[in-house]
Parts: structure tokens; sequence; C-alpha cells
């Protein structure tokens, strides 16, 4: 069986060179099932400096499979083409005749055009409800399943009814699938039918081996069908690739990192054009041409196209970017496929494995010092719930750099919208904060502003459950900490919590900084009577901060409360500016995690938050509108009575 095929597979289901090479490493068949045979005695674990013992091996040829019949189970709906397509692999030509609907069983002994040089017994089936029992006997007695359809509505039958049937038949076996009468179809070329029929479902269905368009009328790919059939059967893939997982397998890996290492002769870690020809020699039996590798040669940088990496994203003002429940989805699937030892945490070494196809580490995750920003567990690893926070501060503060890592850790778009774009969700602009309704955000940025040692430091390091450390050092730099906070009623949110440090005034300064703060967290050392004073000279310093919504904190309750040094005390402050009375709190206490609720319901609900200087005139809406309302009744009653007045 010959013939340019026009094959479409996933990964590694286009080829069967991995388990050709050197016959290091071999997937087969055989009559007591699938296994992958590497050689023991010239593949040690450790691979040795030295291997001049097995050199023979790699010369070794590669040898048909044990396997002494396939057998085909052809399926799919009735008309299909399926008994035409076996008429014309026996005739070598298409059958104008009418032909019976059911062909008879059909042997073809190795000698006939059998590249596996397998006796292949070819099966048709019919789909009518009364032959159900024959179709289900005769699956369970395949080696493979090749499923046949012709148009839209076989198409859709095959996830529809096809794959769950066989599923629930139980039967491990692989399925060819074929899209036939492609001389009568008008879906467009192979790429588009590949792309919008073949690819789908290869992806709901791992059982999918391969795929390929097919014309009996024709005759085009028909040989070829038959022969990936045996493929399937002679050379699985399975031993050698993790469908599930869409990794390669330990033992696959291991045979290809010993073909490597036999064919890198001067072991420098890299095969030159002198060891690729040897290569190529060995294990296909074919030179490469003077000018197959130049057009890699030639190429001075690999990168990823720029948009790709970065995407066009519009966010209006006042609005935000936020982690859509794909995005999500895919960090925490990204997080457990990492974490090797399950111990809940990603440490050293599984962060540098998961970092590895990007640059490194964010910018600003650099800059915000982490895995010190977000939780980590005992160890001092990256838990899951700090993993998804770090990610969630991040689209808040730098969407463009989620939107890049995403294209980088290979997120997967949702079909027929091809852009990394789907792991983010905009959120509605937020201009008139003070309305009493919530804001639709899920991740809230708080500024936390006092006098150095108030307690803000502390305060973030509760935040992320660490123990109290009684020392004082100064912050320079602006700090963050980001966590999940769960409100009333269960919903949840991520708190960024921002110390200003020695940057306080330029950001305080900085009226897009403010505009993209949702909240002002004043703290004070209710102990020191001389930590008040500052949150009154930022009040008087940046008249804008009246513009935001704010709660005030006295930190430091476990100590002994005194009197500030300021005309005004807090509490009196407060009532003066029409703000909450301060809380009272410490972070050696238990009830810390009430402030960061209290914080957290504050930012989702501004209105409660809000400072004033004086009294805001009171909302009069309803009544003009009331007052409208009534004089247009008026109005038209008057017109009534006239109409009715001149009638009579």
């Amino acid at each position: 069986m010959k013939g340019d095929s026009k094959v479409i597979t996933e990964d590694l289901r286009s080829t069967s060179t991995i388990s050709v090479c050197f016959g290091l490493v071999e997937s087969r068949k055989t009559q007591v099932g699938t296994q992958v045979s590497i050689d023991i005695n010239s593949f040690p674990t450790h691979l040795p400096a030295a291997l001049n013992k097995d050199e023979s091996i790699i010369a070794s040829s590669y040898k048909a499979t044990s396997m002494a019949t396939v057998r085909i189970c052809v399926c799919g709906d009735d008309g299909t083409g399926k008994s035409s397509l076996i008429t014309s692999l026996v005739k070598d030509v298409f059958v104008t005749n009418k032909i019976q609907s059911v062909l008879p069983q059909i042997t073809i002994p190795p000698s006939i055009g059998t590249p596996e040089n397998v006796t292949t017994t070819i099966v048709d089936t019919s789909a009518e409800p009364q032959e159900r029992n024959t179709l289900r006997k005769e699956i369970r007695k395949s080696n493979v399943i090749l499923l046949v359809y012709s148009d839209h509505y076989s198409y859709e039958r095959v996830a529809l009814f096809w794959m769950p049937y066989f599923r629930s038949l139980g039967v491990n076996v692989p399925v060819v699938l074929c899209a036939n009468k492609s001389d009568s179809t008008t879906n467009g070329n192979t790429a588009q039918v590949v792309e919008d029929e073949m690819l789908p479902v290869m992806a709901e269905f791992k059982e999918i081996d391969s795929c390929i368009r097919t014309s009996a009328r024709e005759h085009h790919n028909v040989n070829e069908v038959f022969f990936l059939c045996q493929k399937a059967v002679t050379h699985p893939i399975a031993p050698l690739f993790d469908s599930k997982e869409g990794i390669l397998k330990p033992a696959c890996v291991a045979a290809l990192n010993r073909i490597f290492y036999l064919n890198d002769k001067d072991q420098d870690g890299y095969l030159n054009d002198r060891e690729m020809q040897d290569f190529q020699a060995k294990c296909f039996e074919k030179p490469l041409a003077p000018n197959d590798l130049e057009k890699y040669q030639d190429i001075d940088c690999l990168s990823l196209k720029d948009s790709f990496l970065h995407p066009k994203l519009d966010i209006p003002e006042f609005a935000s970017a936020e982690l859509s429940p794909a995005g999500y989805r895919f960090f925490v699937d990204l997080f457990l496929l990492f974490d090797k030892d399950n111990d809940g945490g990603l440490n050293d070494n599984e962060l540098n494995a998961l970092f590895a196809p990007t640059p490194g580490l964010p910018s600003y995750w650099l800059e915000s010092n982490f895995p010190a920003s977000t939780v980590r567990n005992e160890a001092g690893h990256i838990t899951l719930q700090g993993w998804l926070a770090q990610w969630s501060m991040t689209t808040f503060v730098s969407p463009a750099s989620t939107l890049s890592y995403l294209a980088y850790l290979g997120f997967e778009p949702t079909p027929g919208k091809p852009s990394t774009t789907t792991a983010l969700k905009i959120t509605k602009p937020r201009k008139r904060r003070r309305r009493p309704v919530r804001t639709e955000r899920n991740v809230v940025l708080c500024y936390v502003l006092g006098s150095s040692s108030s307690g803000k430091s502390s305060i973030l390091d509760a935040f992320l459950n660490r123990p109290f450390d009684p020392l004082y050092r100064p912050t320079l730099k602006p700090r963050v900490a980001v966590n999940s906070v769960e409100l009333p009623g269960g919903k949840q949110c991520y708190l960024i919590l921002e110390e200003l440090g020695e940057l306080e005034s330029a950001i305080l300064e900085n009226q897009a900084k403010l505009d993209a703060c949702d909240l002002l967290c004043y703290t004070y050392d209710s102990s020191d009577p001389d930590s008040f004073g500052h949150i009154i000279n930022l009040h008087q310093r940046y008249p804008a901060l009246s513009q935001l919504p704010s709660i005030c904190t006295a930190l430091k309750a476990d100590l002994d409360k005194t009197t500030q040094r300021c005309e005004e005390q807090p509490d009196e402050y407060a009532q003066l500016m029409n703000m909450n009375a301060p809380l009272h709190v410490s972070v050696t206490w238990h009830s810390i995690s009430e402030l960061f609720i209290t914080l957290a319901e504050a930012a989702t609900n501004p209105a409660t938050a809000f400072p004033k200087s004086e009294e805001e005139a009171p909302d009069r809406t309803g009544v003009w509108i009331a007052v409208g309302a009534t004089a247009c009744a008026m109005v038209a009653a008057g017109m009534i009575w006239r109409r009715t007045w001149y009638v009579g």
C-alpha cells in the first residue's frame, strides 16, 4: 500500500520515527499485549561515559511486529461508503455497479500489498438497529476500528453516537477516522476540513489514532486508510505517548535520550552536521541532502510573534482586567501538573521547570519580591492559593504581562477565538464610586497609609499568615501582599494590600495611581501619641484623598491606649469627617482576619466607606422624577377633558 497519504494526526500520531530509531525503543503489538521494548543491555539507567559494548545495537534494523493478524472493523452510518472503500481496495478501482450493502469478511494475505507483513481481515458492518448484536460482536473481536463518515449529519454522529457507543462496549482499540466521499463534498480543502472537523474530534476522543480524507470513486487514499489501520495495531502510540497529559512517556524519553547520547560523539550536547548525517543513515538508510539543514543554520534566533505574545486588549478608563474562569482553570491545571511531589506547594525546582519555556519570572514578580508577596506553606513554597492570588494581582497590575506568559506557558484559546485574551475579562468601569451598589470587581487594591512604625508591615505579614515579628524594620520600597478573602455570603475576592514606603508622596500625588486604588486604609499606633497626626497631615497635603473610600484602623490595640497629640482625637476627627469610627485591632489577636474582610467589603461596596468633609446635598433625583410624572399626567388629563367637552 503506497501513495501520497493526506494523514492528519496529533503529536506523535503522524509517524513511527521514534519507534524506528536504531531499534532502541519499539512500540509493538504482540500476541501477549502492547509494550515498549528497550534493549536493557545497551540502555543502562545512568548512561555511562563509555558505551563500546553494544555499539552494534545502533545499526540494528527495525524489525516487523510479531502480530500475525490485524482485524479491521469498518463502522459508520449507512450510505457513507464503507462497502465502496473495501471494494475499491480489493478491485483497485471504483466499482460503478451496485454492490451489496454489507460485504462478506475479506482476508488479505501478507504477500499482497501489506508493508507491515501481516494478514489483514476486513469486516464490513451495518448501522441498522436490527444488526446491532452483530455489530457489537465484530467490534469486540477487532484490533482496530475504521470509522467512516461522509457528510455533516454522519460527522455529527461520530461524537454524538459512535464514539460513546464504542466506549460503552468497553473496548480498548484504536480508531481511525475517515472522511469519505471527498470528491463530492464542498467543505473546502483538506486543511480546512482538518481544522473544522477532525482536530476537534481528536481532541475530545483520545482513542482516535489518526484521521484521513478518502474517495472510493477517485481511488484517493484508499490503500492509505487501511495501512493506517494496520499501523495503529502494529505500532501503537499509547506505549510511547501519554495522550491525557500530552507528553512522551518516561521510557520513550529515556530511549530518546539514549539515542541522542549515542550520536553525540564529541559529547558537546549538540548534534553537528556529521553526527546528523550518521543518524539519518543509520535510522533511515538514506543520506541528508547538503541543503536540508541550511534553513535551520541560517536562522539567527527563534521567537514568538509579537502579535501572539501581546494581543490587542482594550481596557476602558476606570475599568480593570481580571482572569476569566478559563484563565483560573489554566493556572490551576498548571500548578497541579508541576507539583510533582504533591505537597501542595511549588518548590524552587518545580518553579524552574514550570517557567522553563519562558524568559523567567515576570518582571513584576521580581519587583514585588515574589514569593514573599503571597501565601506560602511552612516550607516557604508557594501554595495553590498563593499561586492564584499572585496571578490575579499580576493581571490587575499588568494584564499585558499575564497575556505574554499565557502564550509562553501554552494556554490554548477556545475554538473560534485564537487569542490568549479569552483567559482575561474586563470589569465594568466604576466612574461614580459613591453610588450605593457593589462593584463587579473580584480583585481590589488597597493602599495602607500611616506613620512609620504604626504597624503597616505587620498587617501585611498577618494578611499572609506570617508570624508576628516584634523587630522594627522600616519599609523603603513599596511592598505588596495579595491573598483571597471570603466575603459575607460566600463570595471570594482577591485583596491587594500595598505599603508605599518612601514613595508615599510620589504615589499620592499621582492621580492615575489614585484612580487605580479601590480603598485607603489609614493606620496609626494607638499607643504612640504622635502617630495619628500623620493621617491629619495626609488629608491636608493631599485633598484628593477625600474622594476615595477609606477605613481608619487603630493598631497595637493590645498595648495601652494613649491620648494623641493633635487638635482632634481619632474618634472626634472621624466624626468630623463623617467617617466610620476607627477599628481597634492587633495583629497578635486572632480576630485580625475580620479587618481584612472589612477592607474587602469596603473596597467592593465603596459607598459605605466614603469620608465627607461636609454634608452633601441630598439626592433629589427621585423627587424630580415624581414631579415630572405628575405634571405629565395632569397635562394628559386636561387634553382628554377638553376633547370630551368639544365633542359634547
